[in-house]
């Protein structure tokens, strides 16, 4: 049961990781960023998908583990296993 759990609870801190990215690539393409802004938002982006890689590994998970099936709107598509 508590490996179903973390990987209920990493799968949903991978949507919000995801959701964050695409948030933050569409602010750089709308170049609504400060330069110091990019660099500490792509900083924190690396640092949290590293952090991600981590926690995965703690629980004994891979990325590929953390997709979940959204129904109507597909996959939450997960970050290839390096």
């Amino acid at each position: 049961m508590g490996h179903d759990l973390a990987a209920l609870v990493l799968t949903v801190v991978e949507l919000l990781r995801q959701l964050m990215e695409c948030q933050a690539v569409r602010r750089f393409d709308e170049e609504t960023l400060s330069p110091e802004q990019e660099d500490r938002l792509g900083t924190a982006l690396m640092l949290l998908d590293g952090r991600m890689d981590d926690l995965c590994e703690q629980h004994g998970l891979s990325r590929s583990d953390l997709n979940l099936d959204l129904g109507p709107l597909g996959p939450l598509p997960a970050d290839p296993d390096p």
